[in-house]
């Protein structure tokens, strides 16, 4: 739902109002009472409701503390792996570079071509 900012054009009160899009503008000041209270244009702001947001699903989880036993870990953790992940590749690259070319397909040599025939020519 969108949230709008309302400004009194006779007292200057300014408030902020989480509607729907299908609601009515506000038009009384809380303020003074008056029905002075406009809409302003600005970048509406929006807030999202239902799981599935970071708001509501992540909100308590946290990273640990640098210099922390478990951030230690976990650095060490992902050290370990992006060295493992190297020596993987570069095993594959070696097993690139020194396997042996493979035989070239064989083929069955070219015939030359016959010459015409004459058969069925008469003589001269």
């Amino acid at each position: 739902m969108p949230i709008y900012e309302y400004r009194c054009t006779s007292c200057g009160h300014e408030k902020e109002v989480l509607q729907k899009l299908s609601d009515p503008p506000l038009t009384e000041c809380p303020a003074c009472g008056k029905s002075t209270l406009r809409k302003l244009v600005s970048a509406a702001g929006f807030h999202l409701k239902g799981s599935g947001w970071y708001a509501t699903d992540f909100k308590g989880v946290s990273k640990p503390k640098e210099g922390s036993q478990e951030a230690q870990d976990k650095s060490a953790s992902k050290e370990k792996q992006e060295a493992k992940s190297k020596e993987q590749h570069a095993a594959k690259e070696d097993a690139k570079t020194t396997k042996e070319p493979a035989p070239a397909a064989t083929t069955t040599p070219m015939k030359a071509p016959l010459p015409p025939t004459t058969a069925g020519k008469a003589d001269k």
